[in-house]
């Protein structure tokens, strides 16, 4: 992670003490990451085996926490716009960690339930958006560089966590392995949140006052719209087939270890596409292009990536490979996202209006592994969901038109 911060110092642009503090920021995404995201991702089967729970229930609880934590998000993004980052997401550290607490030591699904709105509300302000903001406030015209290592390390942490969280629990309990990521999270989110964030926002200069936007006013543009279906369409879409990759890499006749590697280098292509992302305006420059040009490529890249992972039936390398290349567009599209409201609308009230922004598109992220196999098992395949799915990505591309 360190290497990506020196990789991007020029798109940074902030030496000393600001890049220590983009440093901090992306290792509380790592570990916030790794702990609210992986732990039931990894562990789920295991807290089924041993509560007697189905794993449709806790994958469902877990879920709804995803929800309450898109929900909140609008009142989080006001929060942060008004108060600055630090109480904000100092004060969600410890209440994810409590609520996380709640998860571990839940004896029946409905304190289990309890215990991810908990975790979920505290989601809000201390994952994605909450750090989108953070950058887009602090770093302004040159936050795209700061994005990238953010996302690159929230991106890290099924790397560093999933073996982790594997291990702890070859000796421990999932109870037991639950309550030392709550510590871990604690320990480690809650001193950098309180520490390397700032108190508040500096005062706003007059070029800032000038592209100010209020979410009233936002909302009731054609082109908000237009931006929040194409964005759905587009990130659904890529997330409801990558979450599936391994059923449907076995439907096409994988072992479960190769759709286990493919899903790996799934995950590798996103770091790609976020890089890919980074170099984009060098490479553009002379070209640079309206904002609505980024989500329609990824839009067409992603309806291109599906219907191969669809239509082409092996070998193992070539659906691996598409695989992969999928993933890179679910990886560009994660900044492409967290650019959209600044890059239409300015920074000064960025938090606000994208917590409305995100929103819907989280709620669909948490509903995306059901909505995959609902639609799987309508359709007779997971093959033929993806070919759908990219007929969806290609309608959000033409949205992004008008956006």
């Amino acid at each position: 992670m360190t290497a990506a911060v020196a990789a991007t110092g020029s798109a940074v642009g902030r030496p000393g003490p600001g890049r220590g503090r983009l440093v901090a920021l992306s290792l509380g995404q790592l570990v916030s990451w790794g702990v609210l995201y992986y732990g039931v991702i990894v562990a789920g089967s295991r807290i089924a085996e041993q509560t007697g729970w189905s794993l449709a229930l806790v994958t469902g609880l877990f879920s709804l926490g995803l929800v309450v934590s898109a929900i909140a998000g609008i009142a989080v993004g006001r929060l942060l716009d008004a108060r600055g980052p630090r109480l904000v997401m100092t004060a969600s550290s410890a209440l994810a960690a409590a609520g996380f607490v709640v998860v571990a030591l839940a004896p029946t699904p409905a304190v289990f339930a309890l215990g991810w709105v908990v975790t979920g509300a505290a989601q809000s302000a201390v994952l994605y958006q909450a750090a989108f903001t953070v950058v887009t406030r602090r770093y302004g015209e040159r936050r795209r560089g700061p994005l990238t290592v953010v996302t690159i390390a929230g991106g890290l942490a099924s790397t560093v966590f999933a073996p982790l969280i594997a291990g702890l629990l070859t000796v421990l309990d999932w109870r037991g392995a639950f309550l030392v990521l709550a510590g871990i999270l604690a320990v480690v989110t809650i001193p950098i949140h309180a520490l390397a964030l700032e108190r508040s926002w500096p005062p706003s200069t007059p070029h800032e006052s000038a592209e100010r936007r209020t979410v009233g006013a936002v909302l009731r543009t054609r082109r908000f719209w237009a931006l929040e279906l194409a964005t759905l369409a587009v990130s659904g879409s890529v997330l409801v087939v990558t979450l599936a990759a391994i059923p449907l890499f076995m439907e096409r006749g994988l072992s479960f270890e190769l759709a286990a590697l493919g899903i790996g280098l799934l995950g590798a292509g996103q770091l790609v596409g976020r890089l890919l992302f980074l170099a984009a305006p060098r490479l553009l420059a002379a070209h640079p292009g309206p904002p609505w040009r980024a989500l329609a490529t990824t839009g067409a890249l992603a309806a291109v990536a599906l219907a191969l992972i669809g239509l082409v039936p092996g070998p193992a390398w070539l659906l691996i490979g598409v695989g992969a290349l999928a993933g890179a567009v679910r990886g560009a599209q994660t900044l492409v996202q967290a650019s959209s409201v600044s890059d239409r609308w300015g920074t000064r009230d960025y938090g606000a209006i994208n917590g409305v922004f995100a929103a819907p598109v989280t709620v669909v992220g948490a509903l995306a592994p059901v909505l995959g196999i609902l639609v799987a098992q309508s359709l007779g395949s997971f093959a033929e969901m993806a070919v759908l799915m990219a007929g969806v990505a290609l309608v959000g591309a033409l949205l992004a038109r008008g956006s």
